[in-house]
C-alpha cells in the first residue's frame, strides 16, 4: 500500500471504525471494534471515558501499522453528535462519565434553564431537552464532584467524542470543534455562530472551558505517529457526514437509518425554523460559510432489533426478511425506546405495543416494529410536506437498515415517495474522509457510482393513507394516556 490515503475515524454510537480511503473513494483497509454504552438504569446511555479513548487510539494506530503510517497524507475525524466529554486540561484525566446522546437523566437540568421552548429554538436551531449536551454539561456539574472542582479551578475542558479525540492526538496543542459538533451542545447560537453567553448562563456552563470553532474542513493540528506526522483536516459530526458525502444539496431530502434514524431535508443557504423540527448546520469548509438542514430525529432504530434480539423476537439479523415475509398480524408498534423525538418531543412516552392477541406470533413482532420505524420516519415527512416543504421524490436512504427489503417497501409506501437507495457504504467515515480531501487539494472525493436501485410505492394512495392515519391515531392514544 504506497499510495496516498486519508484515514476517517468514525466513533458511532456501537462502534468505533477506521478507514483508508484512497483518492478514488475506494476503501482499501479498516479496522472496527465494537464499543457500546452501559444502560444500566432507566434513561442512562454512558462510556467509560478512558476505555473509549483507548478503544479509538487502538483503532487508528492499528489501521496505520496496516497501511504504515508514511502513507496516511491526513486525518478525518468525525462521532456521534451531543455526547460529551468534560475532562482536566492539565492532567487528561477525564472526570465524569461520557453521557451519550441517548442519555435523558439530566430531565430536571433541562427543565430547570430558565429559558423558553421557543427562545432556545430561535437561538440554536434544537430544543431545550436532555438529548442534548447543555443539560448533560449541567448534570455533570451539579453531580460530579471532580466536574465542579475542576470548573472553580479553571481546569475544565467540555467538548464533543471528536474534539477530546483531536485533543488528545495532538497532546493539548489543539481544543477546537466545528460548526455541526458545537450546534448539537445546546450552547451555541445558529444565528451568530458563536458560542452564546445567554445559553452558557441558562446551564450554567462557563464559557471559557468550550473549545474554538472552525469549519468542518479546516486545520486540527497534527498527530504524530511513529516519527510521521499526519494532519488532521476534518472534524465533523456523523449525520452531516454522511450528507456530505451522498451530496445532498438545496432542496433533497435524505434518511439515514442508524442506531436512531435522521431525516434531512436540506434548505440551503436559507435558515428555516420550524416548531417540532431542528434547524441544524450542513458541513462547512470556509470561514462563516453556512448552508441549513431541516432535521427529524427517530430515537430508536437500529437499537430496536437490538431489543428484539434481548427479547427473543430476532435470533439471528439474517432472518430478519424470511421472519417479516412471514408475519399474518404486524402488531402495531411506537418504537420509542427513548421517548419520541421529531415531531412530538416527548420523552414521557415509552415503547408500546397494540394489536396483540393469543395468536401474535414473533414474526408479528419484527414487522410490526419495522414498520413502526417506518411509520416513525413518515411522521416527520408529513410533518414537513404540512408546513410547507416539498419533499420531492426519489428521497435518498442510507444506512445499515437498507439490508431489509421489506423495511424499504413499506417506507415506500407510506411516504408514497420513491427512494433511492445509496450503497451501503461506511457514509459516515467516507463522508468526513471527502471534507478532508478539500484541504490537501485533491480532487473531490466522489460518492459510489454505481447505478442506485429504486424503491418505488406499491400501496395505492387511498390505501397507503388510510395506513397512516390507523398510525396517528394509535400513536394520539399512547400520548394521552
Amino acid at each position: 500500500m504506497s499510495a496516498p490515503y486519508i484515514i476517517a475515524l468514525d466513533q458511532g454510537t456501537s462502534s468505533c471504525r477506521a478507514l483508508a480511503v484512497d483518492k478514488q473513494g475506494r476503501v482499501v483497509a479498516q479496522e472496527q471494534r465494537v464499543f457500546s454504552p452501559r444502560r444500566a438504569g432507566q434513561a442512562q446511555s454512558e462510556y467509560d471515558g478512558e476505555e473509549l479513548l483507548q478503544a479509538q487510539q487502538a483503532v487508528l494506530n492499528t489501521l496505520l501499522d496496516k497501511i504504515g503510517p508514511q502513507h496516511a497524507a491526513a486525518l478525518a475525524v468525525c462521532s456521534q453528535r451531543s455526547s460529551v466529554v468534560l475532562w482536566d486540561k492539565h492532567t487528561g484525566e477525564i472526570l465524569a462519565p461520557v453521557l451519550t446522546w441517548e442519555d435523558g437523566r439530566a430531565q430536571a437540568q433541562s427543565d430547570a434553564a430558565p429559558l423558553t421552548q421557543p427562545q432556545v429554538h430561535l437561538m440554536t436551531g434544537l430544543f431545550k431537552t436532555p438529548y442534548f449536551s447543555a443539560p448533560k454539561i449541567a448534570w455533570c456539574l451539579q453531580e460530579v464532584e471532580a466536574v465542579k472542582q475542576a470548573a472553580l479551578q479553571g481546569s475544565l475542558l467540555i467538548a464533543p467524542i471528536a474534539t477530546h479525540l483531536i485533543w488528545h492526538l495532538t497532546k493539548g496543542a489543539v481544543f477546537a470543534t466545528d460548526p455541526t459538533l458545537a450546534q448539537r451542545t445546546l450552547l451555541w447560537d445558529i444565528n451568530t455562530g458563536e458560542w452564546s453567553e445567554p445559553l452558557c448562563a441558562a446551564f450554567g456552563v462557563p464559557l471559557a472551558c468550550l473549545p474554538q470553532v472552525r469549519p468542518s474542513a479546516a486545520d486540527y493540528g497534527a498527530y504524530v505517529y511513529k516519527g510521521v506526522t499526519i494532519p488532521i483536516c476534518a472534524c465533523v459530526a456523523d449525520q452531516q457526514a454522511a450528507a456530505a458525502y451522498h451530496g445532498l444539496s438545496a432542496g433533497k431530502t435524505g434518511i439515514n437509518y442508524g442506531t436512531g434514524a435522521f431525516v434531512l431535508h436540506h434548505t440551503g443557504e436559507k435558515l428555516v425554523v420550524l416548531p417540532g423540527m431542528l434547524s441544524s448546520v450542513a458541513a462547512t469548509t470556509q470561514p462563516h460559510e453556512r448552508a441549513y438542514l431541516l432535521e427529524g430525529p427517530v430515537f430508536s432504530a437500529g437499537s430496536v432489533l437490538e431489543w428484539l434480539k434481548a427479547k427473543g423476537f430476532l435470533p439471528d439479523i439474517q432472518e430478519l426478511e424470511t421472519l417479516c415475509r412471514q408475519a399474518q398480524a404486524p402488531v402495531q408498534f411506537l418504537p420509542a425506546l427513548g421517548g419520541l423525538g421529531a415531531p412530538y418531543w416527548d420523552y414521557r412516552v415509552k415503547a408500546c405495543a397494540e394489536n396483540i392477541s393469543a395468536q401474535t406470533t414473533r414474526e408479528d413482532w419484527v414487522a410490526g416494529a419495522l414498520q413502526g420505524i417506518a411509520l416513525r420516519v413518515a411522521d416527520i415527512v408529513y410533518y414537513l410536506r404540512a408546513n410547507g416543504q416539498t419533499v420531492q421524490s426519489p428521497v435518498q436512504v442510507s444506512g445499515g437498515l437498507l439490508r431489509s427489503n421489506y423495511l424499504l417497501h413499506f417506507q415506500a409506501d407510506v411516504l408514497q415517495a420513491t427512494l433511492q437507495v445509496q450503497p451501503e457504504v461506511q457514509s459516515t467515515a467516507l463522508g468526513a474522509a471527502k471534507l478532508a480531501a478539500r484541504p490537501l487539494g485533491w480532487d473531490p472525493i466522489q460518492g459510489q457510482q454505481t447505478p442506485k436501485r429504486c424503491v418505488s410505492p406499491r400501496l395505492g394512495a387511498a390505501q397507503s393513507q388510510a395506513v397512516y392515519q390507523a398510525w396517528q391515531r394509535f400513536v394520539q392514544s399512547v400520548r394521552n394516556k
